[in-house]
């Protein structure tokens, strides 16, 4: 039985590749004009036109450059890079020809927007979802399947779940959840409308909602990602406060596993909307309101360090700059001794 099938999500708007310049090429990567902070939407804007211009490689390698130059941007590359996805598939109209130029930075968006752009393209989106990704079934690529869900499903929760519940493993089905309610979660930032889309009535009455009436596979993913909807309803950027707020609020789950996950999400999100200060993020972790959610945030906040990096450095990168109980729990979520090697 699925709980949320009548429940009536809005239909994304996919963003549309913008056109090639009409200046000229330039014969670099970059446009001469440089902002001095880069916005979501000038991002995207200015990316999707250079991928037309010249390549998606190009645009990936730029992107990956712009997060290490305005870390702040990591709070929104990920959408970023699935808007690039997107305009690949539409470029070159074959899903291993844009993969090819696949690259990881930014959580794999890239390869995710090319999985939602192409299962929105075909006929039998059903039978797509089990082939798309084969014969590797990679993680990352099932985690696009998820967000392809929610699109050709028109974000109807239960009909993008029946989706992922075609996956014959529960590694495969809880990869693919993870894409579903990131999706559903991560509205456009720049795009007051898309967040206005999700149903704030039945949030406020139910916390968490609608994670306590999903199937239990789906409940991890829907808990890890529920803080993202509460830290833009609450006006992070301008109102810091309200991470340690959402650690208080995980604690409305029903369950000692969805605090735990929804602990986990906070500490993620306040890695990737702060990556540039770790020490001021895992102080955010320390004042969490139950002893047990600290080293639980802090493990949050490793898990997206390396999914941002797309490499294990946590241990030897963000765990030496942390300091005391967050520095010991940085390396127990790396693995291995949690004593400095």
């Amino acid at each position: 039985m699925w709980a949320v099938a009548t429940t009536a999500w809005a239909v994304p708007v996919a963003v549309a590749s913008a056109p090639p310049t009409t200046t000229g090429p330039s014969p670099t990567p970059s446009v001469p004009a440089t902002p001095a902070l880069w916005t979501q939407s000038t991002l995207r804007t200015h990316l999707v036109a250079e991928l037309n211009r010249t390549d998606p490689g190009v645009a990936l390698d730029d992107l990956e450059h712009i997060t290490e130059v305005q870390p702040q941007v990591s709070r929104f590359c990920h959408p970023v890079a699935h808007d690039l996805g997107h305009a690949a598939l539409k470029k070159y109209g074959s899903f291993s020809k844009a993969a090819a130029f696949r690259n990881d930075v930014c959580g794999s968006g890239y390869l995710h927007g090319i999985v939602e752009e192409t299962l929105a393209q075909s006929p039998d989106p059903v039978a797509a979802v089990t082939t798309l990704c084969a014969p590797q079934l990679a993680a990352s690529c099932i985690h696009g399947i998820g967000h392809g869900a929610m699109f050709v499903s028109h974000l109807d929760v239960s009909k993008a779940e029946r989706l992922c519940d075609r996956f014959g493993q529960t590694y495969q089905v809880v990869a693919c959840s993870e894409g579903v309610f990131m999706q559903l979660f991560e509205p456009d930032e720049d795009d007051p409308a898309a967040l206005a889309q999700l149903p704030a009535q039945r949030l406020a009455a139910e916390p968490l909602y609608p994670c306590p009436e999903q199937p239990s596979v789906f409940q991890s993913a829907c808990y890890f990602y529920a803080p993202i909807y509460y830290l833009q309803t609450h006006d992070y950027v301008n109102h810091p406060a309200s991470f340690v707020q959402a650690l208080s609020w995980c604690l409305n789950a029903p369950t000692a596993g969805g605090q735990q996950s929804c602990t986990r999400g906070t500490g993620s999100r306040l890695m990737k909307y702060n990556i540039d200060r770790p020490g001021w993020t895992a102080a955010q972790c320390e004042a969490a309101p139950q002893p047990w959610q600290r080293p639980a945030c802090v493990g949050g906040m490793v898990s997206y360090w390396n999914v941002n990096f797309h490499d294990k450095s946590a241990r030897t990168k963000l765990c030496p700059q942390l300091d005391g109980a967050a520095a010991v729990a940085c390396r127990s979520a790396s693995g291995g001794s949690t004593s400095a090697d």
